[in-house]
């Protein structure tokens, strides 16, 4: 089982190595999310320096790294711990590829794919409060920052198995977003505001 373990965790970090925003962004000539924006290689940025089509696909892509692992060690019945460490490994992925001289996102969209495997009513919880968060407030990582911290919570009421894996995805974004906290404290976050 250990080494079952190993290699979901491996596998899932390689996947989330995968950055689809720098990989969209150089398909398509649209800016480094890197480079430009609030330089960090996610949906949200891409929205920024490209377009909604571009930043959808995107999402849809980094939904699906921390989705398909986490799911694919569900049906290999590993134990509840051992799903979280995968759902971590390809967050880990995503904020530090190895494809990318390990300088990447803030793993959102790949922490609400590593949660959907755990319940459709958890993820709707967590999506519902990201939209409502982000539309009362314009910011998305003041939405992203609210909806993980939450998520222990919603998890512990609707699937206190995994009360535990998803604690450790919440403070994993949160430590990712600790600059972000202090641009909110500060009055210096910026909204979305998508190139023209």
């Amino acid at each position: 089982m250990t080494v079952w373990i190993v290699l979901f965790m491996v596998g899932a970090y390689v996947l989330g190595s995968v950055s689809s925003a720098i990989l969209i962004c150089r398909a398509f000539s649209y800016p480094d999310p890197r480079t430009q924006g609030s330089n960090n290689p996610g949906a949200t940025n891409v929205l920024r320096v490209a377009n909604k089509a571009a930043a959808a696909a995107v999402l849809v892509f980094d939904i699906l790294k921390g989705a398909i692992p986490t799911y694919l060690a569900y049906l290999a019945n590993l134990p509840e711990f051992a799903i979280g460490l995968v759902a971590l490994s390809a967050c880990l992925g995503h904020m530090y590829p190895v494809f990318f001289q390990f300088k990447g996102g803030k793993a959102v969209a790949t922490a609400l794919g590593a949660m959907l495997p755990m319940g459709w009513y958890l993820a709707l919880g967590l999506l519902s409060t990201w939209i409502l968060v982000f539309r009362l407030s314009k910011y998305s990582s003041l939405a992203a920052i609210v909806t993980v911290t939450l998520a222990p919570i919603y998890t512990y009421f609707l699937k206190p198995e995994f009360t535990l894996a998803v604690s450790m995805l919440s403070v994993l974004v949160i430590l990712r977003h600790r600059g972000n906290v202090m641009r909110l404290i500060a009055g210096t976050e910026a909204e979305i505001k998508r190139r023209r």
